[in-house]
């Protein structure tokens, strides 16, 4: 007797999200099928009504060229739209924090850093976590996640962004995604403040954290095959954490952003959600949290003529 066709299409895509994340992957993807909203089986792409539950489905949308997921220079995996955005941030406000700090050095006649490092006045001004945080900017919170403070530290978090985003988005959804990122990198910003009020960090690793953890979470509801990915998974928390040993990172950050993805990652159904209430409910809080977002840029931008206080 086969597998539920649920059941099958949730082993399937966690299988291919394990295979692409280490690059063992080289099948092609199906495009032949597509996913009922319904029942979330597996039906004939062109296919009106799924077979299984009955569901009037729309029209399918249009597919790019099978094959397995581009990469950059052979090993960088091209990462779906979400990701892609949130990389285009981070990229964009490093730009701008590097311009800041080189305007900034040429002024007072100081040499820049040879590693693209950003000077900590630049980073307050423009959202770092810090102090500030208690006189009520808690926007930093959320702004600090997109900064960063030299070329290698943005350029660790990017290349990890760029592996595990597609994977969460693939496995969850790309709504989920969103909420999720912003959620665990502000819990883990959180429980970096509680843990040093007055130290000030930037940095997207604590929401990347999250999304290794959201992969952790998820994997205890996939037997055998879900032990191994989380065994894959627990090694880049381990060498995270030997890292944070000698470099001076938040490691408190990393806690909080690993802790809270594992407990969405588990307790949140993976795909899209099975009702339209649920899908609803879902793009209200993806569209929340890039209003929120957005909003917590604008407070930043509000305040960046004013004098540190």
């Amino acid at each position: 007797m086969g597998l539920p066709p649920k059941l099958w299409f949730q082993l399937e895509r966690l299988k291919k999200a394990l295979l692409s994340t280490f690059g063992t992957s080289k099948q092609n993807y199906d495009t032949s099928h597509r996913m009922c909203s319904n029942c979330r089986a597996l039906v004939e792409r062109g296919a009106s009504v799924c077979p299984f539950c009955g569901e009037k489905l729309g029209s399918a949308r249009a597919r790019s060229s099978p094959g397995v997921p581009g990469r950059i220079l052979g090993v960088i995996p091209i990462p779906s739209t979400a990701t892609s955005v949130v990389v285009a941030v981070n990229i964009a406000l490093y730009a701008i924090s590097w311009y800041m700090t080189a305007s900034s050095a040429s002024a007072q006649l100081n040499p820049m850093s040879a590693m693209g490092g950003i000077s900590g006045e630049v980073l307050l001004r423009l959202g770092a976590k810090s102090p500030y945080i208690l006189v009520g900017q808690w926007w930093r919170l959320v702004t600090a996640i997109f900064l960063h403070a030299g070329l290698l530290h943005i350029g660790l978090n990017l290349w990890c962004l760029f592996d595990l985003g597609p994977e969460v988005e693939s496995l969850f959804s790309t709504t989920k995604f969103v909420v999720f990122y912003l959620v665990s990198g502000v819990a883990g910003f959180l429980l970096s403040f509680w843990w040093s009020p007055y130290g000030m960090s930037v940095g997207a690793s604590g929401a990347i954290l999250g999304m290794i953890g959201v992969l952790i979470g998820a994997s205890f509801h996939h037997g055998h095959l879900g032990k191994e990915y989380r065994g894959q998974l627990w090694r880049w928390v381990i060498y995270i954490a030997i890292f944070g040993l000698f470099f001076a990172v938040d490691n408190a950050a990393h806690l909080g952003g690993l802790a809270t993805g594992a407990l969405l990652g588990y307790l949140v159904p993976e795909g899209e959600a099975e009702t339209r209430a649920g899908q609803n409910l879902w793009n209200l809080l993806a569209v929340l949290s890039i209003v929120i977002i957005a909003g917590s840029f604008a407070l930043m931008a509000l305040q960046l003529g004013q004098p540190l206080r």
